[in-house]
């Protein structure tokens, strides 16, 4: 009689993501460059009369920062989108570190020390103020959480705390359309609450826009994290169980 050895059976190689298995790849660089091509273009003229946020009367510092700040915020979105695209990550991994040097060192670090300097100076009102800071001085918090976990070899960590980056990246675009939505529904209220005054009523959208925006895209963000997390209990679990 001859004994069979259970061998352990072969894992096959993991198959690198294609990007037609993630669905939200396209319409999400679809969103960032209609985004940035209608964002962008009035700073690249250098003309403060164009710009969209009104400069501080007497600071001739503030619309040239402005500007880089939005140079350097365009080129933290694009990057982003290649950092969070499975399929880039997997099949081009010297691009990936590429592309998230570029992310950190030429996007979210002058963009977001820039932030702080245009969030202080901002004419949206002391909430729009205290918004502005708190973001960006999250943003570079977790993108340095990100890139330290990264040269630490922790890529499962560095992944986490990168897509929080992400979404505060991305939170500007969302913060648009809640800033229009919000404006809407004041918008009844403009001669009893606001006391006729459209531009208070402008400054309490902006206010809703810039907190509520991070703050959805990061929940949300935490949410999708949670639910792809290996359930590492049940699988021990059912070990214990089969002993």
């Amino acid at each position: 009689m001859t004994s069979t050895v259970n061998a352990p059976r072969a894992v096959p190689p993991r198959r690198a993501p294609v990007w037609w298995r993630r669905p939200w790849i396209a319409p999400l660089m679809t969103l960032a460059a209609a985004f940035l091509a209608f964002s962008v273009p009035p700073y690249l003229t250098f003309d403060p009369s164009l710009s969209r946020l009104k400069p501080p009367e007497g600071n001739d510092l503030y619309y040239p920062l402005l500007v880089a700040h939005v140079l350097f915020g365009a080129v933290a979105m694009v990057t982003a989108c290649f950092q969070i695209w499975p399929s880039f990550r997997a099949s081009h991994p010297r691009g990936h570190r590429i592309t998230g040097r570029i992310y950190v060192f030429a996007g979210v670090l002058p963009a977001g020390v820039l932030g702080l300097y245009i969030g202080w100076h901002t004419a949206g009102g002391p909430s729009v103020r205290v918004a502005n800071l708190v973001g960006s001085a999250l943003w570079l918090v977790v993108t340095v959480m990100a890139l330290r976990l990264a040269r630490r070899r922790r890529y499962d960590d560095h992944r986490r705390w990168m897509s929080r980056s992400f979404a505060l990246s991305m939170s500007i675009v969302l913060s648009r359309v809640v800033n229009t939505v919000a404006t809407i529904v004041l918008m009844p209220q403009l001669d009893t609450t606001f006391k006729g005054s459209l531009e208070l009523l402008q400054q309490s959208a902006a206010s809703i826009g810039v907190w509520l925006s991070p703050l959805l895209l990061l929940l949300f963000t935490d949410w999708m994290l949670e639910r792809r997390k290996p359930r590492r209990t049940s699988l021990s679990t059912t070990a214990g169980d089969s002993r």
